[in-house]
């Protein structure tokens, strides 16, 4: 069994991150990584009783499912998932490894389709916003990036592209759907409210 250097993985990811990303970035950015979806897996991987190597490498493919952000905005978990089979093998990651991580960064892709209980805990990571008390500030910066990056919507097409998410996403982890619903919920009657101001 193969003892990578996690630390130094997860150092690279985040200096690429600070680094490399453009400054349109005000959502997919450094934060949304180290201080959101990192955090969230550790929390959610914490009630799974998931440790040792399977939460070292979900915590991996934390640090690094954005990362294709350094080179394009679209298709970047395909360009993550070749950054991270380039680099992780220098920090002693083995192939299996490697394959489990990238595996986990696909998952992100919405629709997310998870398959193992790893790629679960990720997907409903990424995603932990949706249900949280800063969605709505965090759904302003994502609005903004995608405006920056030329994807731009009315008020009302863009609350209605949110509650379409909001209402086909589903949490796949027990403990997520017990943390998150509720104020999911509450988000998706907001935006019900705001589109009807503009009916």
């Amino acid at each position: 069994m193969s003892h990578p250097d996690y630390e130094r993985a997860f150092q690279y990811a985040l200096e690429r991150l600070e680094h490399g990303l453009a400054p349109e970035f005000v959502y997919h950015n450094v934060g949304h990584t180290r201080d959101d979806v990192v955090p969230a897996a550790e929390r959610l991987a914490d009630i799974a009783g998931v440790f040792g190597e399977s939460l070292e490498l979900l915590q991996t493919a934390a640090y690094y499912h954005d990362i294709g952000f350094v080179e394009h905005y679209a298709g970047h978990e395909e360009i993550g998932v070749r950054i991270a089979a380039e680099v992780l093998p220098r920090f002693g990651y083995d192939s299996r490894q490697v394959q489990v991580v990238c595996d986990i960064i696909w998952v992100t892709r919405l629709p997310q389709t998870p398959h193992t209980p790893l790629e679960e805990l990720v997907a409903d990571a990424d995603l932990d916003v949706l249900g949280r008390d800063d969605f709505w500030i965090r759904n302003q910066a994502l609005r903004t990036e995608k405006a920056a990056c030329g994807v731009t919507m009315s008020d009302r097409g863009w609350y209605n592209s949110q509650l379409e998410l909001l209402r086909e996403h589903h949490y796949f982890t027990a403990s997520a759907r017990k943390l998150r619903d509720a104020g999911k919920q509450q988000h998706i009657e907001q935006l019900r409210m705001l589109i009807e101001k503009y009916a």
